[in-house]
């Protein structure tokens, strides 16, 4: 019974550029019964672009979490901040980006590869892929060398994700591409098109999941 439920995506920078561009991506996964609600953390900074960025908007997810009554949570960005702490205070599905964008690029190649913002992302984002124990299907990861905002509305950004994301089937042998920024979503059937393999825009894939998981609680 799927009447009323209701999954909020969170955008933990302040960018509401950012949050307009989840709106237009989810789009295609709106379904009667199941409102998504696109919301941007007003404490937030501009981007989140470094550990420190990560551990400010940590504890302002986890009271967003712990005050809202929705039915499912997405904290939309790469680098899920506070994804363990939300966790701990709520009973309901709390879904990072990142992993679930990872988990569904898994299921379409043996290897990945992934779309960093800039290099100083890079190793937070292994970090994360040695807790998931996923190391050995990454391809590779490179950066774009822009900012969050950049990305979101910046007039190169899809002509530097296709010479990146090039590089990462061409030289690292990527199957799959990971969009690694909640900000490039705009930009993915577009990004696919050109490369001709798949492109996973982490968003996306963890929306679907938490459509799946709400449809059938």
């Amino acid at each position: 019974m799927t009447a009323g439920r209701r999954i909020l995506v969170i955008n933990p920078n302040s960018n509401d550029v950012v949050t307009r561009g989840l709106d237009a991506a989810l789009t295609p996964l709106a379904r009667p019964g199941i409102a998504i609600e696109c919301r941007t953390l007003a404490e937030g900074p501009f981007g989140i672009q470094s550990q420190a960025d990560v551990e400010r908007v940590a504890l302002p997810l986890r009271d967003l979490v712990r005050r809202d009554s929705a039915d499912a949570y997405v904290i939309a960005c790469y680098s899920d901040p506070g994804l363990h702490v939300c966790r701990e205070a709520t009973d309901r599905p709390v879904l990072g980006i990142a992993e679930c964008g990872i988990l569904t690029a898994l299921a379409r190649a043996d290897r990945f590869g992934v779309i960093a913002v800039a290099s100083g992302s890079i190793p937070r984002h292994l970090r994360a892929l040695r807790q998931m124990g996923v190391s050995d299907r990454l391809a590779g990861e490179r950066a774009l060398e822009m900012s969050v905002a950049e990305t979101a509305s910046g007039p190169d950004t899809l002509a530097r994700m296709i010479a990146v994301g090039r590089d990462l089937r061409d030289r690292d042998g990527a199957g799959v591409i990971v969009m690694g920024c909640a900000g490039m979503a705009a930009h993915r059937r577009s990004l696919e098109q050109e490369l001709g393999i798949p492109v996973v825009d982490p968003v996306q894939a963890a929306v679907a999941m938490a459509i799946g998981i709400v449809a059938v609680a």
